[in-house]
């Protein structure tokens, strides 16, 4: 590795970053975002944060819910990973290098009919132009950091699907990280059937961002347990909607999360997440169970079948 890259990882790692690295700028396609951003990258850097595997457990014992957004979305985004762009920016620039730090814009979004269900979706602004913004799994795969899952998520050998990703985009030439081979994802499906809402097509992986707004925040009643019995009371289909099986179109999704006050939102407009990824959780748990994992934990992350209410009990 040479000096500037090894005293690059360095200092990410300091500051947090679990994972580092390095793909040319050769590697992307010549209308790729990167050089919409800055026309002279020469090299693309991630930095990947692992998301603690305890921030999930409140959803998966059905005790605390706020833990995974505050820790794993909000403190790593608007914290942690801010402050190692930075300190690694820095290094760069003070060997002459131009680094151009690439975090998430939460509001900013590929599409204007998209939607990011971890942010509220009155946060985001669509009338007008929106800057370009990298597609940050497809950019971490080709640093070379994991592979991506079938629901669209980077996975890594050593935390699967819990993780998340910035860069730094420098017009330093540095030595590249080998692409990784795909050898995690076994197109299982465990992600699409671990979703709430059924928001993962079975057949492509995609995920319907607004349907995965909904029960991102807790509209699948048998899985939220601040949901009063009489939930929704003015759509004709709440029992479907609360049982994760309603058609749900953008115009709907806004209806459905402006009834949504069962629980409190974290700070930026973050929306706080009552599902808990479970289509993560659910990847991470077969990869777990699989054996696939590099890094090990003392008991397995699911020691029993899920708990569930009985749709029922919202009748």
């Amino acid at each position: 590795m040479d000096d500037l890259k090894q005293r690059l990882v360095d200092v990410a790692k300091r500051c947090g970053a679990d994972l580092v690295g390095v793909a040319p700028a050769a590697r992307f396609a010549a209308d790729d975002p990167v050089f919409r951003i800055y026309p002279n990258v020469k090299s693309v850097v991630a930095l990947v944060f692992r998301c603690l595997r305890g921030s999930y457990r409140g959803t998966e014992e059905g005790t605390t819910y706020y833990q995974y957004t505050t820790m794993s979305v909000e403190n790593l985004e608007e914290t942690v990973m801010p402050i190692a762009l930075v300190r690694a920016a820095n290094l760069l620039e003070a060997e002459g290098y131009t680094a151009v730090p690439q975090r998430r814009h939460q509001t900013i979004l590929e599409s204007k009919d998209g939607m990011n269900p971890e942010v509220a979706y009155d946060a985001i602004t669509r009338d007008r132009p929106q800057e370009p913004q990298m597609h940050f799994i497809d950019a971490a795969v080709q640093c070379g950091v994991g592979e991506k899952g079938f629901h669209g998520a980077l996975l890594t050998d050593d935390y699967g699907p819990f993780q998340r990703v910035c860069f730094i985009l420098t017009d330093a030439v540095l030595e590249a990280d080998p692409v990784v081979e795909p050898h995690l994802c076994d197109t299982c499906g465990a992600c699409v059937k671990g979703c709430p809402g059924r928001c993962v097509d079975p057949e492509s992986g995609t995920i319907d961002e607004w349907r995965c707004a909904v029960y991102y925040n807790g509209a699948n009643g048998t899985k939220n347990p601040f949901m009063p019995p009489t939930a929704f009371p003015g759509f004709e289909d709440r029992l479907q909607i609360i049982a994760g099986e309603a058609e749900i179109s953008p115009e709907k999704a806004r209806r459905i999360l402006d009834e949504i006050y069962f629980y409190p939102p974290a700070q930026h407009s973050y929306t706080c997440s009552i599902c808990g990824r479970a289509c993560d959780v659910a990847c991470y748990c077969h990869l777990e169970e699989k054996g696939v994992l590099k890094k090990k934990f003392k008991t397995p992350f699911r020691t029993r079948p899920e708990w569930k209410f009985q749709l029922a009990d919202f009748r």
